[in-house]
């Protein structure tokens, strides 16, 4: 009970509940339900009131606000200055509120508004938004999948977006209404998800599924061992990383029309959960908290980068940039050096003091905005998708979710499609067309 957390005035009730009388309270503390508008109790042994309360209670009483911490994490790069200087100061961190009259909004979302449930309209003390920036609004959500979303695609002159997750289903959805127009059930958790030449290809516990959506041809790729997490293709080689730590990799044989087994790439001590080819070049990131470079003609590694403090959750190739994401809470930016191996130039946010604990980074993409600028999303999980303009890490916006965004997804015509925890897909447009970072 609410009166159970708060000092006492008094050793008895002194507000008459037989109404009639002036109400006193036994704190000065404002009730946390009515900040959040879910307090069903008239009356209430808490205040109702922000500011002044000389008109319900004891006077000159200030709400008791909690902070809402939402830091500012995430990176990105662009080709027109190599040597452009990464960062700027660090920017908004922590909860921020604005006056409204005379009430304070808080610069974090309402919980129960993101839920479709709060009952307080304008006068609550929170957000009422799914964004923060008015470059990019929420246009639809599907809702269907029971457990979290982990893997969208959209496969290129179609009308047709796959979703797949953790209720073993993948869910096809007809983009021009919204509607699910399929359902398949899979044989456990569904990783990842990848199109590419007429082909699905779906990332399962023990094994690949390939679809050709063309000629309604199937194939199981066997190999993996434990959940496929993440997969690429790069020419006619299709890639998985796989729950052991290994990279498999299979060949197109356009003969048969099947995927043959090619080769096996081993070096990770832990999951690998995110891949990126670029170049000639495959990028593995890992659980066990590395970057693998390798050479995709001649399967070997060549390069580890090292750097971050926990799992590689995602891997962003942009020019000649490579931007990796971590639960550390950092995005890291990696260059070419002169001497042609990868270096790190920058780390944001930059300067942690040894004790900051920031939110983990969940995954990364990117496009530019109309004005040629580069934007990246990231994710984290609490719960926000930061907007960043590169290379000055300047915010330019968060999305709001209920839960956090597992799977981030760029599509055409300035779409971004997002799949969260609690198993809902939104589909947000930016204001123009955009590019999708290459």
């Amino acid at each position: 009970m609410e009166q159970d957390a708060a000092a006492k005035i008094g050793s008895k009730r002194t507000h008459d509940r037989a109404g009639g009388g002036k109400v006193w309270y036994r704190t000065q503390q404002v009730c946390t339900y009515w900040l959040e508008g879910r307090c069903n109790r008239n009356p209430c042994n808490f205040l109702h009131t922000v500011g002044d309360a000389s008109t319900t209670g004891p006077s000159n009483v200030v709400a008791n606000k909690r902070s809402s911490v939402a830091p500012d994490d995430t990176a990105g790069g662009g080709r027109r200055n190599v040597s452009a200087r990464w960062g700027s100061p660090r920017g908004f961190k922590g909860g921020r509120s604005h006056s409204n009259g005379s009430r304070r909004i808080r610069d974090k979302p309402c919980s129960f508004f993101l839920r479709n449930s709060c009952t307080r309209g304008e006068h609550c003390n929170y957000l009422h938004a799914h964004s923060s920036t008015p470059d990019m609004s929420l246009i639809s959500q599907l809702t269907g999948h029971e457990k979290a979303v982990r893997a969208i695609t959209l496969p290129a002159n179609t009308n047709l977006l796959y979703t797949g997750g953790q209720d073993k289903t993948v869910r096809i959805w007809d983009c021009a209404t919204g509607e699910c127009c399929n359902v398949v059930s899979m044989a456990g958790d569904v990783g990842c998800l990848l199109s590419e030449s007429g082909w699905i290809f779906i990332g399962l516990p023990n094994e690949v599924k390939a679809w050709n959506f063309q000629t309604n041809g199937e194939q199981s790729l066997t190999g993996p061992k434990g959940q496929v997490h993440a997969l690429a293709v790069y020419n006619d080689m299709l890639v998985a990383g796989t729950q052991d730590g290994s990279i498999l990799v299979w060949k197109f044989n356009p003969i048969a029309n099947i995927f043959e087994p090619a080769a096996s790439l081993c070096g990770h001590s832990g999951a690998v959960v995110t891949l990126e080819v670029a170049g000639g070049r495959l990028y593995s990131g890992s659980m066990d908290k590395s970057i693998r470079v390798w050479d995709l003609s001649s399967g070997h590694c060549v390069q580890t980068l090292q750097g971050h403090t926990n799992v590689v959750m995602g891997l962003l190739s942009w020019e000649q940039f490579l931007l990796s994401c971590s639960l550390d809470g950092t995005v890291k930016v990696w260059g070419v050096a002169q001497s042609g191996a990868f270096e790190l130039q920058y780390t944001h946010p930059e300067n942690l003091s040894p004790d900051e604990v920031l939110d983990g980074a969940l995954s990364l993409c990117g496009f530019m905005d109309p004005q040629g600028k580069a934007i990246l999303l990231c994710s984290y999980n609490n719960n926000t998708v930061r907007l960043f303009e590169l290379p000055s890490f300047v915010e330019r916006g968060l999305l709001f979710s209920r839960e956090e965004v597992r799977v981030l997804h760029v599509g055409p015509k300035g779409l971004v499609f997002s799949g969260d925890s609690n198993g809902e897909v939104k589909v947000w447009k930016w204001t123009a067309p955009v590019s999708i970072a290459e």
